[in-house]
């Protein structure tokens, strides 16, 4: 009786737990226009070119002096990524980075400490999925600490946020967006408990090479 009673506890919590990640997605957008300037805008790619058009918009804006595009498929050649950003090629040409070597989330974290690292940037506007934004700034935390962070959510046009539950896919999306966000959160937790937090760099770059991208 007690480990049914225990069950029954575990599984209310997750399913509480779920409800209040996915109205934290559903508030999340349309994101407000962010008062300041920050250092940069770092974007991580996804299925929705709306990422890159947001970063090029907040960059246009001079939200940020510099923009990395993290998670860029290795076959596309910089000059065939502009049109998507529909944004200024003189901009484009001076001012955007681009990331060819992250793969997952994991990977785009330490492409994004990497660049910021190399330029000095210690306060970044994030853009990417809304349903995607809780677990990246876990991640960019993690590979970067004492950085400022600015999520910048966007709308993903395929997930029904708000009525999730009656979309197989839009349930499907959040249910694994939110288990895969429990998984980084108790890693987290667990290194902070056991000192365990700083990684191995070339253990790091090996993880994040592996698997595929949100």
């Amino acid at each position: 009786m007690r480990r049914l009673v225990a069950v029954v506890l575990v599984v209310g919590l997750w399913l509480a737990g779920l409800y209040a990640f996915a109205d934290r997605v559903i508030h999340s957008t349309p994101a407000a226009e962010p008062e300041e300037a920050a250092d940069a805008i770092v974007v991580l790619t996804g299925a929705s070119d709306m990422r890159i058009k947001e970063g090029m918009r907040l960059l246009e804006r001079r939200k940020g002096a510099r923009m990395l595009i993290s998670g860029v498929n290795r076959e596309v050649k910089r000059e065939e990524l502009l049109p998507v950003t529909e944004g200024s090629k003189k901009l484009y040409e001076c001012c955007v980075d681009l990331g060819y070597e992250a793969q997952t989330t994991l990977g785009n974290a330490y492409e994004v400490a990497e660049w910021a690292k190399a330029k000095g940037f210690d306060d970044l506007i994030v853009v990417t999925s809304d349903y995607h934004m809780p677990r990246s700034l876990l991640e960019i935390k993690a590979a970067l600490p004492g950085v400022k962070l600015h999520a910048y959510p966007v709308a993903t046009p395929t997930l029904d946020a708000r009525e999730w539950w009656k979309s197989w896919r839009s349930s499907r999306m959040l249910i694994v967006e939110y288990s895969k966000y429990l998984a980084i959160l108790a890693r987290d937790i667990f290194s902070s408990l056991t000192g365990s937090g700083k990684k191995d760099e070339t253990a790091a770059g090996e993880a994040a090479a592996e698997g595929s991208a949100s």
